[in-house]
Formats: C-alpha cells, structure tokens, sequence
C-alpha cells in the first residue's frame, strides 16, 4: 500500500467521521426546533458528501468503503458523545417517594439550590398515600438532581422522566455547577 493511499483513506475516514459528527448536531438541533444553524450544517455536510462520493465510488477496492464505513461509525460515537455534553432540553422529572419527611427534606433542598418544586399527594399501588416531588430541570443538571437525592438516601427511586419541548412562563434553573 502506498504513501498516498494511505493519506488518502486516513483523509476520508476523518473527513466522513466528521461529516456524521455534523449529522448528528443537525438531527439533535432540528429535534429542539434549533433551526438557524442547522441550515449552515447540511449546506456543509452535503457538499463534502457529494465530494466523499465521487471518490469512494470512482476508487478501486474495499478499502475505500471499509475507510468511509469506519467513519460514519466513529463519527456517530463522536457525535452521541457531543450530545451527552450539551444535553439539550427541558425535563420534568417527577420524584415520588413514600416518606413525607424526605419528600419535605428534598423539596426544601431543591428550592435552596434554585428550583422550582411542587408537591402532592398521590395514590400509589392499593390506593396507598405516595408523595410527589415535581421540578422541571435542564437536562444537563439532572446529575444534581440525583446528587440531591443521593444526599438524602435516596438510592432507585420512582421517577417519570419526560422531555418537554416547551416551557411557557417560568423556568428556574439552578446557579450551581454540576455535581
């Protein structure tokens, strides 16, 4: 195999890894209704697609396919683990525990560190009394959420995660960094 064509399928596995990298940050975007930039993203992403084409397919041999292939799935990887560091979006994450006092502690605890939390009492399995903590949160600051559960005990509680795409008023965000 020759200098070159190594240069080459190194260029393309990097090329194409980067392109899903750019699909992946187009797909998460459209999903939050985040339009503006996605338009930039598929200009881009179609134009080195129409590049990366032309040369996989005029090439001779597998290892341009096997190059490009690896890079799509590096890419996917890189790009998920990009997704996990925005982590975009709005949840509202409901807490329900059988404690009164823990369910008192926590919202108490929750409200100190920013948010803002309501409380109810529901009935759980046999109509028994359940309490519920409810808080609407920035996915990226779920981790304090459970480093506040964790803190009181808390170990695999019943929660009912939902994402929300939209918000109307107010929403309180915590002032602390991430646990």
């Amino acid at each position: 195999m020759t200098t070159n064509l190594m240069f080459a399928l190194i260029g393309l596995f990097l090329v194409t890894a980067f392109t899903n990298v750019l699909a992946t940050l187009k797909t998460i975007l459209m999903s939050k209704k985040i339009m503006n930039p996605v338009y930039l993203l598929v200009f881009a992403d179609a134009m080195i697609f129409a590049t990366i084409l032309s040369k996989v397919t005029s090439s001779e041999g597998l290892q341009f396919t096997i190059a490009y292939a690896l890079g799509k799935t590096v890419g996917v990887f890189i790009g998920n683990k990009i997704e996990d560091r925005l982590a975009l979006g709005i949840l509202e994450v409901d807490l329900f525990l059988n404690d009164k006092s823990k369910v008192i502690e926590i919202s108490k605890r929750l409200r100190e560190t920013g948010y803002t939390v309501n409380n109810s009492l529901v009935r759980g399995n046999n109509e028994e009394k359940r309490y519920q903590i409810e808080v609407i949160i920035k996915r990226k600051e779920f981790k304090i959420l459970e480093s506040i559960m964790k803190e009181f005990g808390v170990v695999n509680p019943t929660l009912k995660v939902k994402t929300l795409s939209k918000v109307d008023g107010k929403i309180t965000i915590t002032r602390l960094k991430e646990a």
